[in-house]
């Protein structure tokens, strides 16, 4: 068949088959002759194939005997409706030339069904070339772009640049993990108070160190050996509060949010776990420990020096913390501690003194106004941040260190009572502000009895 003349959307395929040999021009001029006027001018080929509404009509011939058969094809740009006349139309020919004829339409092609075709298994070959490229998953690429958003969250920390979440300086609770792969995935699950110890095989880093004596420091190691090699590390140098551990065989890099905060939930106290090691671990701990403490207590001889007037140190209601430097001693004994023994020991309702007893190991503050109502119960973290929007705080107590920053805070909305697990470095107490540990308040509100 001979290329179409026209853009054509259908092509009217007829065999035909004359009783006589004749040329395939015999056969359109019968086409052409036959049907002339027969559907009006609108209709007649010689006016379709001038207006280009329909192509040029080709035949296809051959001789069977004394017959010619064949095919003949008209391509169309008539709508579907006129198409159909047109096909029907030809039908009507039964002569070529002297010889009898017949043409039957066999089929009406849609031409742009033909293309869609074609246009839908091109695209399945081009499709198969642009999936052997591997194509980022979308959920990998919305993992990668958190993990760019975490990256900026974690930050260096100390003169070592120890990676630690945006929170491990105003937080009043540290959680203590080994690299910074670690810290990357709490940081993604919301736990921005965490630091790492670098990953470096130099011990324990001297921030760290630093921080485990003014905060309260949870260890937080993988559930493997390497985890129980680096708590005892841990234990030896730093001062920890609690343990946390992840599940064994599983590392902290690789929990999911529900495995952390499980794992943070169910921490224990350093004391139980140090009471469940061999009695030889337990004493190597111990004296690492010791030996870490014997510095401190060198550096003490130089207080007394510094020291203008020995009678006006006394026994401070506000207890220093026993891992505190010489240094920070020496400055707690100013005029704002010494203060503090004007200040009356309150005594407290015993509904207060019972919620208190059972504050140990909850890492939550309790928020009371000045008729021991309880206002807020939330977690220490929170503590600096609550205080702030609330106007009748009176008391806090809480399972916790107690910071300079706390304390500004609590002053400046009124606080009068501190009472709370540890005290850390404080360097200025206000004059109508009383500051003790839970233990020392107990103690003394009993002897007082």
């Amino acid at each position: 068949m001979g290329a179409l003349t026209i853009v054509a959307k259908y092509l009217i395929v007829a065999n035909v088959e004359v009783q006589g040999t004749v040329e395939k021009y015999d056969i359109i001029g019968a086409l052409f002759s036959q049907t002339e006027g027969l559907l009006g001018n609108e209709l007649d080929l010689r006016e379709l194939q001038m207006n280009g509404r329909i192509g040029r009509i080709e035949v296809e011939a051959e001789y069977k005997g004394d017959k010619t058969v064949g095919k003949v094809y008209i391509p169309s740009n008539l709508d579907r409706y006129e198409t159909a006349l047109v096909a029907a139309m030809i039908e009507t020919v039964d002569k070529v030339g002297p010889y009898n004829a017949k043409i039957q339409v066999v089929e009406i092609k849609d031409l742009r069904e033909e293309k869609r075709k074609k246009i839908f298994d091109r695209a399945k070959e081009l499709l198969k070339l642009v999936e052997h490229e591997a194509l980022p998953d979308t959920k990998e690429l919305i993992t990668k772009f958190m993990e760019g958003i975490r990256e900026t969250e974690v930050i260096e920390y100390g003169p070592e640049k120890l990676p630690a979440g945006p929170e491990i300086e105003t937080s009043d609770t540290v959680i203590i993990v080994e690299g910074r792969a670690d810290v990357l995935n709490l940081v993604k699950h919301g736990f921005k108070n965490v630091i790492g110890l670098g990953g470096s095989s130099g011990g324990v880093p001297k921030t760290v160190i630093e921080l485990s004596k003014k905060k309260t420091t949870i260890a937080f190691v993988d559930g493997d050996r390497g985890g129980e090699m680096l708590l005892k590390e841990l234990l030896k140098y730093a001062d920890i509060d609690y343990i946390a551990r992840a599940p064994p065989g599983k590392e902290v890099e690789q929990l999911t949010a529900k495995e952390i905060t499980k794992a943070l939930r169910n921490r224990i106290p350093a004391e139980e776990y140090l009471a469940s090691l061999e009695k030889k671990e337990r004493k190597m701990i111990e004296e690492a420990r010791q030996a870490q403490q014997e510095i401190p207590q060198a550096q003490s001889i130089e207080i007394p020096i510094q020291e203008q007037s020995p009678p006006q140190i006394p026994q401070p209601v506000q207890v220093i913390p026993q891992q505190a430097q010489p240094i920070q001693t020496t400055q707690q004994v100013t005029p704002p501690v010494t203060q503090q023994q004007s200040i009356e020991l309150p005594q407290l309702p015993q509904n207060v003194v019972e919620e208190m007893r059972k504050l140990s190991g909850t890492l939550e503050a309790i928020i009371y106004d000045d008729h021991w109502n309880e206002i807020k119960r939330i977690p220490v973290r929170d503590l600096v941040d609550t205080l702030q929007q609330l106007p009748n705080a009176y008391a806090v107590v809480f399972d916790g260190v107690c910071t300079q920053r706390l304390v500004d805070v609590a002053s400046g909305k009124g606080v009068k009572l501190l009472l709370m697990s540890r005290i850390g470095n404080i360097t200025k107490v206000p004059t109508d502000m009383l500051i003790l540990t839970i233990d020392e308040y107990l103690s003394k509100a009993g002897a007082k009895q």
